[in-house]
Formats: structure tokens, sequence, C-alpha cells
């Protein structure tokens, strides 16, 4: 045993391990394990709340005028050969658009706080019918949103080793009481 108790999971760890156990599927021959259902927020906790749950509207009226955020290239090869760290990874296959919102922003919270720098996101390459995936072009667009450009300094797609273009490095901003 680890000796922790479940008291000690924070909101965020609970919302994710919800999120793992609905994906989990029973073995052969044994009976799905029913979940109880989350209790609704109360009022207060909705205003509590601060965390924006929902990725942003798509608007396709507007053209792109964000400029593409990206490493310089002795970065990028220092990252793809190893030599810098990849501290922190996360993976967004078979989530929903809201869910894989919501974990990414947490996850980032809690990297940023931490004071990691380097994190590789995993979207997937989407489906294999030709199409590309949603996550792999909703990522880079949510990170160029104001809940993340709080955080984030840049992103590129990562080498091929890392998840190629189904997987992006991101280096998170200094947090401002860490020094180096």
């Amino acid at each position: 045993m680890s000796g922790r108790s479940e008291k000690s999971l924070s909101e965020e760890d609970r919302v994710l391990w919800s999120l793992v156990a609905r994906s989990a599927k029973p073995l052969k021959g044994r009976a799905a394990v029913e979940l109880p259902p989350e209790p609704p927020m109360t009022m207060e906790q909705a205003m509590a709340e601060k965390v924006v749950t929902t990725p942003p509207a798509p608007t396709k009226a507007k053209p792109k005028q964000t400029v593409t955020q990206s490493f310089d290239a002795p970065t990028h090869d220092k990252l793809a050969k190893g030599r810098l760290p990849i501290e922190g990874r996360v993976d967004l296959h078979g989530l929903t658009q809201e869910e894989a919102y919501s974990l990414l922003l947490s996850f980032l919270n809690r990297a940023y706080a931490g004071g990691v720098r380097y994190v590789l996101v995993i979207t997937g390459k989407g489906s294999s019918s030709g199409g590309e995936g949603v996550l792999r072009r909703a990522v880079p667009a949510w990170l160029a949103t104001p809940p993340f450009r709080i955080l984030v300094s840049s992103h590129d797609h990562a080498a091929r080793n890392h998840g190629g273009a189904g997987a992006l490095y991101v280096r998170l901003r200094r947090h401002p009481v860490q020094r180096p």
C-alpha cells in the first residue's frame, strides 16, 4: 500500500480518475462495476470554479492572425535527441474535445506550478480514413487562447521518436517564484 488516503485526492485528481475509470473495460467474464454518479455542483461551487472547462467555440469567419509559436532549431533538436528533458506528458487519445480541453488545462496548470519547463502533449494522428484528427487540429489553436497563453511560451510538433505529427512539444513559461 502506498499509505495515501482517499481524502488526499484533489478535485483535479478525482476528475482525472473518473475519466480513466469510465474508459476502462471489464475483463472477460466479469461484470462491470457501476460508478456512483458524481454529486451535482452547488451554485457556490460553480461560482467559485475559476477554470474554464469547455473549449472555445471554433470561429470560421475570421482568418488566422496568430503567429505560430515554434521553437528555435537548436532547442527542437535538443528535445528530439533527449538532451533537454521532457518533464511531463499527457495523452489525450480517446477523449472528447471538452474532456481533452479540461485535462490539458489542468495538466499545464499543475506543470507550471511545479516549475516544469518542457512537456509532451500527445494528441494522436486522427482517423485512418485520411482525415486529420480533431484534437490534432484543436490543441494548437487552444494553446493560442488566453487561458493557455499565460502558461505556454511556445509549442512545436514533436520529433518522430516522440510521436511525430501526433504529438506536440510545449515549453511552459518560467514560474515567477522560481529563479533559474
